[in-house]
C-alpha cells in the first residue's frame, strides 16, 4: 500500500513539473486594459502622449493605449459619440459644439494637452522678417472652418488689421489631411501645417516656417482629451490612470531637452529622423506650447469661446463647470504622479 501511495506522489509531482513547463509556474501578470484613443493627427505637437506611452507610464497604470487618427475634432467627437472610441483627443471647441446642441449625454474634457496653436505659417520662400500684414492679397490654406486652427489664425490675422476673405482669402475647400499636398502641387501662397511635416517640407525645399501662430494668439486650450460623460462617470479608475499616466508625460517633456524628448517620441515617428524631431520639439517648447499638468483654467477656456465667438461660430456661450471636468487631474497632481 505505502509502494502505491509513493508511485502515486510521484507520478502527480511529474505531472506538477510538466505543467509548469508548459504554463509557468510564476503568476501571471494582470491583463492591461485598453482604452482607445482616437487623436486628431499625429503630431509633435503631442510629445507628452508619446513620450507617455514609448516610457511606459500607461502600462504602469495597467493600460494599454490603442491609438488611431481621425483628421478632423468633428470626426473625433462623431467617433467619441457614436462609442467606437473611449476618447476623443482634439480642439475641445468640438465639445462646446455638442453641448450646445443639447446633446444629454454630451463630451466633457477632463485633460488639457497644449496651450498654444501648434501650426506653423508656411510660405514658398523664405523671408527674413515676416509680418502678418504681407499675407495682404494672399490665398491661404487654413484647414476647416470651424475648427480651432482656423479660428486662431483668422484671429490673428484680424489682430494684424486684415478682414479674412476681404484682404486675405481663407480657402477652407481642401481638407485638413489635404492641405500639404494640395500646397506643394501649388494650390495657395501659404499654407498651415504641425510638426514634424513644417520642418520636413523645409527640410524637402518644398515651403518655409515663416511663423508661429500660437506666439502670435497667445495662450488658449487647444487640444485636450474628451469622452461622454456617461463614459467618464462608468469608468472613473480607468480614467484616473490615464490621467496620471498624462501627467507624468507632460512632466518628464517640460523637464527634459528636445533631443531628449525626440530620441523618446522617435517609435511614434518611425519614418522621420531624431534630428528633425528635436527640431520640432524645440520649435513647440520656444513658443511654451505644451502643458506642464492637465487642468483646464477657466479663463482660458473663455478665451477659446471669445475666439469662436468672434470667428461667428459660436452664437451662445457653454458654461465651463459643464464642458470641464478637471477632477482627474486636479487628483493627479495631488497624487504627485510625475515623470521626472
Amino acid at each position: 500500500m505505502k509502494k502505491k501511495i509513493k508511485g502515486l506522489g510521484l507520478l502527480l509531482a511529474v505531472a506538477m513539473v510538466f505543467s509548469c513547463l508548459l504554463t509557468g509556474c510564476t503568476s501571471k501578470e494582470p491583463a492591461l486594459t485598453k482604452v482607445t484613443v482616437n487623436e486628431v493627427t499625429h503630431s509633435v505637437f503631442y510629445a507628452p502622449q508619446y513620450a507617455a506611452i514609448n516610457l511606459g507610464f500607461f502600462e504602469e497604470e495597467g493600460l494599454e493605449v490603442e491609438l488611431s487618427v481621425g483628421q478632423g475634432a468633428d470626426k473625433v467627437m462623431a467617433a467619441v459619440l457614436s462609442g467606437s472610441v473611449d476618447i476623443g483627443f482634439a480642439g475641445p471647441e468640438a465639445a462646446v459644439y455638442v453641448y450646445n446642441e443639447g446633446k444629454e449625454d454630451y463630451a466633457q474634457v477632463f485633460a488639457q494637452v497644449t496651450q498654444r496653436d501648434g501650426s506653423f505659417l508656411v510660405g514658398r520662400e523664405p523671408v527674413e522678417n515676416f509680418e502678418w500684414s504681407m499675407l495682404e492679397g494672399s490665398h491661404l490654406l487654413p484647414g476647416r472652418k470651424g475648427g480651432v486652427p482656423y479660428m486662431t489664425l483668422e484671429y490673428v490675422v484680424k489682430q494684424n488689421g486684415l478682414i479674412p476673405n476681404e484682404d486675405v482669402l481663407f480657402d477652407d475647400s481642401i481638407q485638413f489631411a489635404l492641405m500639404t499636398g494640395a500646397f506643394t502641387a501649388g494650390t495657395g501662397d501659404y499654407v498651415t501645417v504641425f510638426e514634424p511635416t513644417a520642418s520636413m517640407m523645409e527640410e524637402e525645399g518644398k515651403g518655409y516656417v515663416l511663423a508661429a501662430v500660437g506666439a502670435e494668439a497667445g495662450e488658449i486650450p487647444y487640444t485636450a482629451y474628451f469622452a461622454s460623460k456617461s463614459y467618464l462617470e462608468n469608468n472613473q479608475e480607468t480614467v484616473q490612470k490615464f490621467v496620471n499616466a498624462l501627467y507624468r508625460g507632460q512632466q518628464w517633456v517640460a523637464s527634459h531637452t528636445p533631443e531628449e524628448v525626440a530620441q523618446v517620441i522617435a517609435p511614434s515617428f518611425p519614418d522621420t529622423s531624431e534630428e528633425l524631431l528635436a527640431k520640432s520639439v524645440k520649435r513647440y517648447q520656444e513658443i511654451d506650447a505644451f502643458c506642464t499638468d492637465p487642468v483646464m483654467k477657466e479663463e482660458s477656456f473663455q478665451l477659446l469661446q471669445t475666439v469662436m465667438t468672434e470667428a461667428g461660430e459660436l452664437s451662445q456661450q457653454a458654461p465651463y463647470d459643464k464642458i470641464v471636468n478637471n477632477t482627474f487631474a486636479q487628483e493627479a497632481i495631488a497624487s504627485g504622479e510625475t515623470g521626472k
